[in-house]
């Protein structure tokens, strides 16, 4: 069931399916309706209507609360790419967490776990492949892990129709506007969970497939506050190579309070109108879908796992996936991050769907087994995979 508030869009998705596998293969398979993503009741009763067995979660976070009380309405598991909103800490935003991410689906896990559905949350790439490279690493890599560090770099550029470079976020930027302009949160075994100051602790990291060294800093994301709830490490992190220009950008925005959520009184045509500064932004800027033909190079996410290896010596890797555009435009007709994002729920529902993963509450990806999902993920598609295989990259140098 393909659903949007908009039925033409579902409509759209379903008539280029058929444009590109044949009726044959479509018709019958795949069916549009209409959902309003902001009613809980809505969403339950589409779901009931359709008998669906799952609900998967493709829209902003913002959404989340209603998907997610309308698909356990249903009788139905749910998975999602991102996860309920977070509120700072509302005297000390930079020293202590208030709600994080994630907090009011994970105070939901016992009604969900004795309804005897499965709510999988984060099950994008990031969140979501980090969350099972990060499980593997723990139990096949290492016997004690000093720190898990969700790193994700790209050296993806945009130009406009006369080839010059130009600001066009490969994704939501009212989510990147909200994930990079909170407080980014960290966790530390003898501390908990803590938050430090926007775009802190740059770095530079090397990253693998001709990308190449990107500085990257720390940026609120969920990994943090999923690992530690089921993985055992002294430290996680999650930092992000923005650039020097994106981080300004999103400096600006704030320092204009153009990343407000509250809407404020604008003159228009037609008078008096109230406007949410950051949904003008958004329209401002070309849908991050429609960015492929315009864009080149690769996103690389993954996780740089250190400590001590099984066997016993000091060990540092970094598992990862490399997503090229070139690649994706031309086999799906997607830009690169949406693509990325878009393979691992698949892989997943199609775990859950053949009973290799099961489970009940509210659950991240690292509370299943990774083997299966990063077998399925690498094994050929003639093979019935999905014909992607993952790296591994040893980084630890011995001290001279």
């Amino acid at each position: 069931m393909v659903t949007d508030y908009d039925l033409a869009r579902a409509q759209n998705t379903i008539a280029w399916l058929r444009e590109r596998h044949g009726a044959e293969s479509i018709d019958g398979r795949f069916v549009a309706d209409q959902i309003d993503a902001s009613d809980a009741a809505n969403v339950e009763e589409v779901a009931r209507r359709h008998g669906s067995t799952h609900v998967m979660n493709a829209v902003e976070p913002s959404f989340v609360p209603h998907i997610f009380a309308g698909a356990l309405a249903a009788g139905a598991d749910y998975l999602d790419m991102a996860m309920s909103l977070s509120h700072p800490h509302p005297e000390r935003p930079f020293t202590e967490p208030g709600e994080k991410l994630g907090d009011a689906q994970f105070a939901s896990h016992a009604g969900w776990e004795s309804s005897g559905r499965l709510a999988l949350v984060g099950m994008g790439v990031e969140p979501g492949l980090s969350n099972v490279f990060a499980r593997y690493a723990c139990d096949h890599l290492f016997s004690e892990v000093n720190e898990l560090g969700t790193r994700d770099g790209a050296n993806l550029v945009v130009r406009d129709d006369d080839g010059n470079e130009i600001f066009a976020p490969s994704f939501s930027i009212w989510t990147t506007i909200e994930e990079c302009l909170n407080p980014p949160v960290i966790w530390e075994a003898d501390r908990g969970w803590f938050t430090t100051a926007p775009f802190s602790e740059p770095e530079v990291f090397d990253f693998p497939e001709g990308i190449g060294p990107v500085e990257c800093v720390n940026v609120e994301h969920e990994e943090v506050l999923m690992m530690p709830r089921w993985l055992k490490a002294k430290r996680v992190t999650f930092k992000y190579g923005l650039g020097n220009e994106f981080i300004t950008v999103l400096k600006t925005l704030h320092q204009l309070h153009l990343d407000s959520i509250d809407p404020i009184r604008v003159r228009s045509a037609n008078g008096p109108v109230m406007v949410a500064p950051r949904d003008v932004v958004a329209a401002a800027l070309p849908d991050p879908a429609t960015l492929g033909r315009r864009m080149t190079g690769k996103t690389c996410a993954g996780v740089w796992v250190t400590g001590v290896g099984v066997d016993g010596q000091p060990r540092e890797v970094y598992l990862y996936h490399v997503s090229d555009n070139e690649w994706t435009m031309r086999e799906y007709e997607a830009q690169c991050v949406v693509w990325q994002t878009a393979l691992n729920p698949v892989i997943a529902l199609e775990l859950l769907a053949t009973g290799v993963w099961t489970g009940a509450g509210v659950l991240g990806p690292e509370a299943f087994d990774a083997e299966p999902f990063l077998e399925l993920m690498a094994r050929s598609l003639d093979d019935g995979g999905y014909g992607q295989p993952w790296g591994l990259e040893d980084r630890f140098v011995a001290p001279r």
